[in-house]
Protein backbone atom coordinates (compact mmCIF):
# COMPACT_ATOMS: atom_id res chain seq x y z
CA UNK A 1 0.00 0.00 0.00
CA UNK A 2 3.05 2.20 0.70
CA UNK A 3 4.80 1.65 -2.58
CA UNK A 4 1.83 2.54 -4.39
CA UNK A 5 0.99 5.39 -2.58
CA UNK A 6 4.50 6.78 -3.29
CA UNK A 7 4.21 5.72 -7.23
CA UNK A 8 0.61 7.32 -6.96
CA UNK A 9 2.52 10.63 -5.81
CA UNK A 10 5.32 10.48 -7.67
CA UNK A 11 3.13 10.24 -11.42
CA UNK A 12 0.17 12.45 -10.46
CA UNK A 13 2.73 15.84 -9.67
CA UNK A 14 4.04 15.48 -13.44
CA UNK A 15 0.59 14.99 -14.70
CA UNK A 16 -0.98 18.23 -13.41
CA UNK A 17 1.99 20.06 -14.61
CA UNK A 18 1.49 18.81 -17.93
CA UNK A 19 -2.16 19.61 -17.60
CA UNK A 20 -0.89 22.78 -16.95
CA UNK A 21 1.51 23.41 -19.36
CA UNK A 22 -0.48 21.97 -22.07
CA UNK A 23 -3.19 24.64 -21.23
CA UNK A 24 -1.12 27.08 -21.45
CA UNK A 25 0.35 25.72 -24.76
CA UNK A 26 -3.26 25.51 -26.14
CA UNK A 27 -4.37 29.42 -24.90
CA UNK A 28 -0.95 30.47 -27.15
CA UNK A 29 -1.95 28.74 -30.19
CA UNK A 30 -5.55 29.60 -30.37
CA UNK A 31 -4.34 33.27 -29.61
CA UNK A 32 -2.56 33.11 -32.68
CA UNK A 33 -5.58 31.90 -34.50
CA UNK A 34 -7.43 34.69 -33.67
CA UNK A 35 -4.91 36.53 -35.37
CA UNK A 36 -5.18 34.56 -38.47
CA UNK A 37 -8.25 33.77 -38.96
CA UNK A 38 -9.31 38.30 -39.12
CA UNK A 39 -6.04 37.99 -41.47
CA UNK A 40 -7.89 35.03 -43.94
CA UNK A 41 -10.96 37.23 -43.72
CA UNK A 42 -9.46 40.42 -44.69
CA UNK A 43 -8.01 38.41 -47.80
CA UNK A 44 -11.82 37.87 -48.52
CA UNK A 45 -12.02 33.86 -47.87
CA UNK A 46 -15.06 32.20 -47.68
CA UNK A 47 -16.27 31.55 -44.39
CA UNK A 48 -17.62 28.07 -45.35
CA UNK A 49 -14.14 27.15 -47.27
CA UNK A 50 -11.84 28.05 -44.48
CA UNK A 51 -13.48 25.70 -41.86
CA UNK A 52 -13.97 22.88 -44.11
CA UNK A 53 -10.08 22.97 -45.28
CA UNK A 54 -9.36 23.44 -41.70
CA UNK A 55 -11.00 20.32 -40.44
CA UNK A 56 -9.51 17.96 -43.05
CA UNK A 57 -6.37 18.90 -42.56
CA UNK A 58 -7.31 18.24 -38.75
CA UNK A 59 -8.69 14.99 -40.23
CA UNK A 60 -5.89 13.84 -42.08
CA UNK A 61 -3.57 14.67 -38.51
CA UNK A 62 -5.72 12.86 -36.55
CA UNK A 63 -6.50 9.64 -38.06
CA UNK A 64 -3.19 7.94 -38.53
CA UNK A 65 -2.61 8.68 -34.49
CA UNK A 66 -6.07 7.42 -33.58
CA UNK A 67 -5.84 3.89 -35.87
CA UNK A 68 -2.70 2.80 -34.47
CA UNK A 69 -2.17 4.50 -30.94
CA UNK A 70 -5.86 3.09 -30.39
CA UNK A 71 -6.30 0.19 -32.29
CA UNK A 72 -6.15 -2.20 -29.14
CA UNK A 73 -8.13 0.01 -27.08
CA UNK A 74 -10.86 1.29 -29.07
CA UNK A 75 -14.23 -0.07 -28.10
CA UNK A 76 -16.71 -1.25 -30.98
CA UNK A 77 -18.53 1.41 -32.46
CA UNK A 78 -22.75 1.17 -32.53
CA UNK A 79 -24.99 3.53 -34.14
CA UNK A 80 -25.87 5.04 -30.67
CA UNK A 81 -21.61 6.09 -30.46
CA UNK A 82 -22.11 7.83 -34.15
CA UNK A 83 -25.30 9.56 -33.37
CA UNK A 84 -23.70 11.13 -30.59
CA UNK A 85 -20.30 11.97 -32.51
CA UNK A 86 -22.76 13.32 -35.02
CA UNK A 87 -24.34 15.92 -32.33
CA UNK A 88 -21.04 16.48 -30.86
CA UNK A 89 -20.01 17.74 -34.41
CA UNK A 90 -22.94 20.00 -34.60
CA UNK A 91 -22.47 21.36 -31.49
CA UNK A 92 -18.25 21.56 -31.61
CA UNK A 93 -17.23 21.81 -34.90
CA UNK A 94 -20.34 23.60 -37.40
CA UNK A 95 -22.04 25.67 -34.88
CA UNK A 96 -18.78 26.82 -32.46
CA UNK A 97 -16.84 27.31 -36.02
CA UNK A 98 -19.22 29.05 -38.08
CA UNK A 99 -20.59 31.00 -35.41
CA UNK A 100 -17.00 32.32 -34.15
CA UNK A 101 -16.14 33.28 -38.32
CA UNK A 102 -19.28 35.44 -38.19
CA UNK A 103 -18.99 37.15 -35.63
CA UNK A 104 -15.23 37.35 -36.06
CA UNK A 105 -16.10 39.03 -39.67
CA UNK A 106 -17.75 41.43 -38.00
CA UNK A 107 -16.05 42.37 -34.77
CA UNK A 108 -11.87 42.14 -34.24
CA UNK A 109 -9.50 39.62 -32.35
CA UNK A 110 -9.54 41.16 -29.36
CA UNK A 111 -13.34 41.87 -28.73
CA UNK A 112 -13.55 37.97 -29.87
CA UNK A 113 -11.14 36.65 -27.46
CA UNK A 114 -12.59 38.85 -24.47
CA UNK A 115 -16.17 37.81 -24.94
CA UNK A 116 -15.13 34.12 -24.92
CA UNK A 117 -14.30 34.34 -21.27
CA UNK A 118 -17.87 33.69 -20.65
CA UNK A 119 -17.19 29.86 -21.82
CA UNK A 120 -15.37 29.32 -18.31
CA UNK A 121 -19.09 30.77 -16.13
CA UNK A 122 -21.21 28.70 -19.41
CA UNK A 123 -19.20 25.73 -18.97
CA UNK A 124 -19.15 25.78 -15.34
CA UNK A 125 -23.22 26.36 -14.86
CA UNK A 126 -23.40 23.32 -17.69
CA UNK A 127 -21.49 21.18 -15.86
CA UNK A 128 -22.85 21.74 -12.16
CA UNK A 129 -26.57 21.19 -14.04
CA UNK A 130 -25.61 18.16 -15.92
CA UNK A 131 -23.44 16.74 -11.85
CA UNK A 132 -20.38 16.39 -14.14
CA UNK A 133 -19.09 19.11 -11.49
CA UNK A 134 -19.59 19.73 -7.75
CA UNK A 135 -20.08 22.31 -5.89
CA UNK A 136 -20.10 22.68 -1.86
CA UNK A 137 -20.99 26.01 -0.99
CA UNK A 138 -20.72 24.69 2.72
CA UNK A 139 -16.61 24.24 1.97
CA UNK A 140 -13.74 26.58 0.98
CA UNK A 141 -12.94 25.23 -2.14
CA UNK A 142 -16.39 25.25 -3.36
CA UNK A 143 -16.54 29.32 -2.57
CA UNK A 144 -13.57 29.46 -4.32
CA UNK A 145 -14.92 28.04 -7.16
CA UNK A 146 -17.45 29.98 -7.52
CA UNK A 147 -15.39 33.16 -6.81
CA UNK A 148 -12.40 32.35 -9.47
CA UNK A 149 -15.39 31.96 -12.01
CA UNK A 150 -16.89 35.11 -11.38
CA UNK A 151 -13.41 36.73 -11.11
CA UNK A 152 -12.67 35.55 -14.64
CA UNK A 153 -15.74 36.88 -15.91
CA UNK A 154 -15.54 39.80 -14.27
CA UNK A 155 -12.09 40.50 -15.54
CA UNK A 156 -12.69 40.30 -19.03
CA UNK A 157 -15.77 42.70 -18.72
CA UNK A 158 -13.65 45.11 -17.43
CA UNK A 159 -11.14 44.39 -20.52
CA UNK A 160 -14.21 45.16 -22.83
CA UNK A 161 -15.91 47.87 -21.26
CA UNK A 162 -13.65 50.08 -19.69
CA UNK A 163 -9.94 51.01 -21.17
CA UNK A 164 -8.83 54.02 -18.44
CA UNK A 165 -5.88 55.61 -19.29
CA UNK A 166 -3.00 54.77 -21.37
CA UNK A 167 -0.38 52.95 -19.60
CA UNK A 168 1.88 51.48 -22.05
CA UNK A 169 1.86 52.01 -26.03
CA UNK A 170 4.65 50.51 -28.22
CA UNK A 171 5.32 51.89 -31.51
CA UNK A 172 4.20 49.33 -33.82
CA UNK A 173 7.05 46.94 -35.58
CA UNK A 174 4.84 46.58 -38.99
CA UNK A 175 4.02 50.13 -39.37
CA UNK A 176 4.29 49.49 -43.44
CA UNK A 177 2.58 46.43 -43.57
CA UNK A 178 -1.81 47.70 -44.30
CA UNK A 179 -2.65 44.55 -43.70
CA UNK A 180 -1.62 44.08 -40.21
CA UNK A 181 -2.91 47.36 -39.32
CA UNK A 182 -6.36 46.85 -40.60
CA UNK A 183 -6.93 43.31 -38.52
CA UNK A 184 -8.44 44.73 -35.43
CA UNK A 185 -10.56 47.01 -38.45
CA UNK A 186 -14.65 46.38 -38.36
CA UNK A 187 -15.30 49.70 -39.63
CA UNK A 188 -18.57 48.86 -41.74
CA UNK A 189 -19.85 45.96 -39.82
CA UNK A 190 -22.80 45.35 -37.58
CA UNK A 191 -20.76 44.90 -34.11
CA UNK A 192 -23.73 44.13 -32.02
CA UNK A 193 -24.61 41.14 -34.95
CA UNK A 194 -21.01 40.06 -34.39
CA UNK A 195 -21.76 40.25 -30.45
CA UNK A 196 -24.62 37.84 -31.30
CA UNK A 197 -22.95 35.54 -33.02
CA UNK A 198 -20.03 35.48 -30.48
CA UNK A 199 -22.36 34.36 -27.89
CA UNK A 200 -23.64 31.64 -30.07
CA UNK A 201 -20.27 30.65 -30.51
CA UNK A 202 -19.32 30.70 -26.85
CA UNK A 203 -22.73 28.41 -26.00
CA UNK A 204 -21.33 26.10 -28.78
CA UNK A 205 -18.00 25.94 -26.94
CA UNK A 206 -18.92 25.79 -23.17
CA UNK A 207 -21.86 22.53 -24.43
CA UNK A 208 -18.73 20.98 -26.46
CA UNK A 209 -16.45 20.97 -23.82
CA UNK A 210 -18.97 19.28 -20.67
CA UNK A 211 -20.64 16.86 -23.45
CA UNK A 212 -17.51 15.83 -24.78
CA UNK A 213 -16.93 14.44 -20.87
CA UNK A 214 -19.79 11.87 -20.41
CA UNK A 215 -19.02 10.60 -23.81
CA UNK A 216 -15.57 9.28 -22.93
CA UNK A 217 -16.76 7.58 -20.50
CA UNK A 218 -18.82 5.44 -22.55
CA UNK A 219 -15.89 5.40 -25.48
CA UNK A 220 -12.24 6.38 -23.96
CA UNK A 221 -11.08 6.81 -27.29
CA UNK A 222 -9.69 10.26 -27.38
CA UNK A 223 -8.00 10.63 -30.69
CA UNK A 224 -10.65 8.43 -32.19
CA UNK A 225 -13.61 10.64 -30.06
CA UNK A 226 -11.87 13.71 -32.07
CA UNK A 227 -11.45 12.44 -35.34
CA UNK A 228 -14.62 11.21 -35.47
CA UNK A 229 -16.14 14.83 -34.76
CA UNK A 230 -14.10 16.10 -37.05
CA UNK A 231 -14.88 13.73 -39.89
CA UNK A 232 -18.87 14.65 -39.28
CA UNK A 233 -17.94 18.32 -39.13
CA UNK A 234 -16.08 18.22 -42.16
CA UNK A 235 -19.73 16.18 -43.96
CA UNK A 236 -21.62 19.46 -41.99
CA UNK A 237 -19.65 22.02 -43.25
CA UNK A 238 -19.83 19.99 -47.24
CA UNK A 239 -23.35 20.00 -46.93
CA UNK A 240 -23.52 23.63 -45.86
CA UNK A 241 -21.53 24.89 -49.04
CA UNK A 242 -23.49 22.11 -51.78
CA UNK A 243 -26.40 25.20 -50.59
CA UNK A 244 -24.74 28.77 -50.00
CA UNK A 245 -21.10 28.20 -51.34
CA UNK A 246 -21.52 27.63 -54.95
CA UNK A 247 -19.13 29.75 -56.52
CA UNK A 248 -16.06 27.76 -57.73
CA UNK A 249 -13.38 30.46 -57.44
CA UNK A 250 -14.45 30.14 -53.88
CA UNK A 251 -12.38 26.86 -53.28
CA UNK A 252 -9.36 28.33 -54.40
CA UNK A 253 -6.43 29.63 -52.20
CA UNK A 254 -5.01 32.29 -54.31
CA UNK A 255 -1.90 33.56 -51.96
CA UNK A 256 0.15 32.40 -50.21
CA UNK A 257 -1.04 34.28 -47.02
CA UNK A 258 -4.75 31.91 -48.00
CA UNK A 259 -2.27 29.09 -47.32
CA UNK A 260 -0.67 29.67 -43.96
CA UNK A 261 -4.11 30.70 -42.64
CA UNK A 262 -5.49 27.46 -43.84
CA UNK A 263 -2.47 24.84 -42.85
CA UNK A 264 -1.90 27.01 -39.08
CA UNK A 265 -6.03 26.78 -38.38
CA UNK A 266 -5.61 23.08 -39.55
CA UNK A 267 -3.09 22.00 -37.64
CA UNK A 268 -2.63 23.92 -35.07
CA UNK A 269 -6.07 25.44 -33.81
CA UNK A 270 -8.12 22.27 -34.64
CA UNK A 271 -5.54 18.46 -35.55
CA UNK A 272 -2.98 19.85 -32.23
CA UNK A 273 -5.75 21.93 -30.16
CA UNK A 274 -8.26 19.39 -30.57
CA UNK A 275 -6.02 16.21 -28.99
CA UNK A 276 -4.73 18.27 -26.52
CA UNK A 277 -8.16 19.43 -25.33
CA UNK A 278 -9.56 16.35 -25.54
CA UNK A 279 -7.01 15.29 -23.18
CA UNK A 280 -7.24 17.63 -20.34
CA UNK A 281 -10.79 17.11 -20.79
CA UNK A 282 -10.39 13.90 -19.84
CA UNK A 283 -7.61 14.05 -17.24
CA UNK A 284 -8.82 17.73 -15.61
CA UNK A 285 -12.55 17.72 -16.84
CA UNK A 286 -14.43 20.84 -19.02
CA UNK A 287 -14.21 23.07 -16.37
CA UNK A 288 -10.35 23.29 -15.74
CA UNK A 289 -10.30 23.63 -19.05
CA UNK A 290 -12.52 26.12 -19.15
CA UNK A 291 -11.02 28.08 -16.90
CA UNK A 292 -7.87 28.48 -19.11
CA UNK A 293 -9.87 30.77 -21.50
CA UNK A 294 -8.98 33.81 -20.21
CA UNK A 295 -5.51 33.34 -20.33
CA UNK A 296 -5.55 33.54 -24.14
CA UNK A 297 -7.26 37.09 -23.74
CA UNK A 298 -3.81 38.64 -22.28
CA UNK A 299 -1.97 36.45 -24.74
CA UNK A 300 -4.24 37.88 -27.64
CA UNK A 301 -3.87 41.64 -25.84
CA UNK A 302 0.31 41.27 -26.18
CA UNK A 303 0.29 39.63 -29.17
CA UNK A 304 -1.98 43.40 -30.64
CA UNK A 305 0.47 45.17 -28.49
CA UNK A 306 3.22 43.55 -30.90
CA UNK A 307 2.53 43.57 -33.73
CA UNK A 308 -0.22 46.19 -34.47
CA UNK A 309 0.81 48.61 -31.68
CA UNK A 310 -2.01 48.91 -29.77
CA UNK A 311 -1.65 50.29 -26.37
CA UNK A 312 -2.28 48.89 -22.91
CA UNK A 313 -4.77 50.66 -20.44
CA UNK A 314 -5.11 50.99 -17.16
CA UNK A 315 -8.59 48.53 -17.55
CA UNK A 316 -6.51 45.71 -18.93
CA UNK A 317 -4.34 45.84 -15.75
CA UNK A 318 -7.08 45.41 -14.04
CA UNK A 319 -9.10 42.89 -16.27
CA UNK A 320 -5.47 40.81 -16.07
CA UNK A 321 -5.46 40.71 -12.11
CA UNK A 322 -8.76 39.77 -11.89
CA UNK A 323 -8.68 36.91 -14.78
CA UNK A 324 -4.77 35.55 -12.93
CA UNK A 325 -7.02 35.70 -9.45
CA UNK A 326 -9.74 33.83 -11.12
CA UNK A 327 -7.59 31.24 -11.89
CA UNK A 328 -5.93 30.52 -9.11
CA UNK A 329 -9.06 30.61 -7.04
CA UNK A 330 -10.48 28.10 -9.45
CA UNK A 331 -7.30 26.00 -9.63
CA UNK A 332 -7.00 26.39 -5.87
CA UNK A 333 -10.56 24.97 -4.75
CA UNK A 334 -9.87 22.23 -7.57
CA UNK A 335 -7.34 21.04 -5.93
CA UNK A 336 -8.17 21.45 -2.14
CA UNK A 337 -11.24 19.70 -3.16
CA UNK A 338 -8.93 16.63 -4.69
CA UNK A 339 -7.51 16.75 -1.16
CA UNK A 340 -10.53 16.39 0.92
CA UNK A 341 -11.49 13.33 -1.07
CA UNK A 342 -8.41 11.56 -0.48
CA UNK A 343 -8.98 11.89 3.19
CA UNK A 344 -12.79 10.68 3.33
CA UNK A 345 -10.90 7.63 0.81
CA UNK A 346 -8.24 6.81 3.60
CA UNK A 347 -10.94 6.69 6.92
CA UNK A 348 -11.66 3.16 7.41
CA UNK A 349 -15.55 1.99 7.65
CA UNK A 350 -16.63 0.46 11.04
CA UNK A 351 -18.79 -2.29 9.12
CA UNK A 352 -19.47 -3.44 5.49
CA UNK A 353 -22.41 -1.15 5.37
CA UNK A 354 -20.04 1.86 5.16
CA UNK A 355 -17.43 0.21 3.28
CA UNK A 356 -20.54 0.07 0.69
CA UNK A 357 -21.27 3.54 1.12
CA UNK A 358 -18.25 4.17 0.83
CA UNK A 359 -17.14 2.79 -2.77
CA UNK A 360 -20.18 4.01 -4.01
CA UNK A 361 -19.14 7.57 -2.95
CA UNK A 362 -15.15 7.39 -4.06
CA UNK A 363 -17.00 6.03 -8.11
CA UNK A 364 -19.58 9.03 -8.02
CA UNK A 365 -16.14 11.34 -6.94
CA UNK A 366 -14.20 9.87 -9.43
CA UNK A 367 -17.04 11.00 -12.18
CA UNK A 368 -17.53 14.34 -10.99
CA UNK A 369 -13.31 15.14 -10.57
CA UNK A 370 -11.79 13.93 -13.66
CA UNK A 371 -8.49 15.59 -12.12
CA UNK A 372 -8.38 12.81 -9.78
CA UNK A 373 -6.20 9.73 -11.08
CA UNK A 374 -8.19 6.94 -12.40
CA UNK A 375 -6.07 4.82 -10.21
CA UNK A 376 -7.58 6.20 -7.23
CA UNK A 377 -10.32 4.44 -8.09
CA UNK A 378 -8.26 1.16 -7.29
CA UNK A 379 -6.98 1.89 -3.81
Amino acid sequence: MADDTGTKRSCNVPEKTKLHMAMLALQFGYAGFHVVSRFALNMGISKIVFPVYRNIIALILLVPFAYFLEKKDRPALTASLLLQFFFLALIGITANQGFYLLGLDHTSPTFASAIQNSVPALTFLMAVALRIEQVRLNRKDGVAKVLGTVSCVAGAMVITLYKGPTLFGPAPIHQQTPVLLTLGDANGKNWTLGCIYLIGHCLSWSAWLVLQSPILKKYPARLSVTSYTCFFGVVQFLAIAAFFERNAQAWLVHTKGELFSVFYAGFVASGIAFAVQIWCIDRGGPVFVAVYQPVQTLVVAIMASIALGEQFYLGGIIGAVLIITGLYLVLWGKSAEQKFIKRTETIPSTNGEHGDNRTANRTKSSLAQPLLNSTAENV
